[in-house]
């Protein structure tokens, strides 16, 4: 088994007892179920930096990232930064995230937040909605076509904007379908874990303009920034690159003032 397969069963597990604990109807009475949300999407395309940057303590691939700072101190950092939106990891077992991560950075800003989880189930679509996402996160490698085609549009009932991952021109293929608004690509290979922002630079041409595109992992400098704007990138998400540092907000500031500069 990969990681990734080892997450996947470990979330079924977890789904299933928390749906035993917690009902749906319970999730629908939460006072954030009924807010307007904020469209990552259109925080994109208007956006000349595009930046989405991430609240993620550790990784398995990276071990201890950072443990030291606060949600809220993370997330009013990045919303001073300029970011477009807010990437919450809410994974437990393997990220040290948390739903209540969602909720303390929904507490602190008005960004858009995604929540960045292995989602394979429409009860953690409706757990995102209760604890303030705006966005939702599918992980083609993990997810069948019916499965991307009906927690997408799923979602989207929820008025929550969807981006979706990809690692390959396989997974781009079955991916592409009108209920998503943003196609992510993803540069870290996840069976060698090695980065490299040409699989974005090969698939951008074959993602077409109705979506946004997203480049995601090991983009850590302005230089990578600009070259994936060429290729019609918009949206670039900076996990371990803000949060290594002792205060990710400020690493934000300084990289978005140097980007605009």
């Amino acid at each position: 088994m990969n990681i990734l397969d080892k997450i996947v069963a470990d979330k079924h597990k977890e789904i299933e007892l928390k749906k035993s604990l917690i009902p749906v109807t319970q999730l629908e009475s939460s006072v954030l179920f009924d807010r307007e949300v904020n469209s990552l999407a259109t925080a994109l395309r208007n956006s000349n930096t595009g930046i989405i940057a991430e609240h993620k303590r550790r990784s398995p691939s990276k071990a201890v990232i950072n443990q030291k700072v606060s949600v809220q101190d993370v997330a009013t950092g990045y919303q001073e930064a300029g970011v477009c939106g807010m990437s919450v990891l809410t994974d437990g077992k393997y990220f040290g995230g948390s739903l209540d991560d969602l909720l303390l950075a929904r507490s602190s800003v008005q960004l858009p937040l995604l929540r960045k989880e292995f989602i394979i189930d429409e009860y953690q679509l409706l757990e995102a909605k209760a604890h303030g996402a705006d966005v939702i996160l599918l992980i083609a490698a993990v997810l069948k076509q019916d499965q991307i085609k009906s927690l997408s549009q799923f979602a989207k009932s929820l008025s929550l904007d969807v981006l979706l991952e990809v690692h390959n021109q396989e997974e781009l293929e079955k991916s592409i379908m009108p209920s998503l608004d943003m196609l992510g690509v993803n540069n870290r290979n996840l069976k060698t874990f090695e980065v490299s922002t040409a699989i974005s630079k090969s698939l951008s041409t074959q993602i077409p303009d109705d979506f946004v595109k997203v480049s995601e992992s090991g983009i850590s400098s302005i230089e990578v920034i600009k070259d994936l704007k060429q290729y019609g990138y918009k949206g670039f998400l900076i996990g371990e690159n803000f949060m290594k540092t002792e205060n990710p907000g400020a690493s934000a500031i300084n990289f978005i003032k140097d980007l605009k500069s």
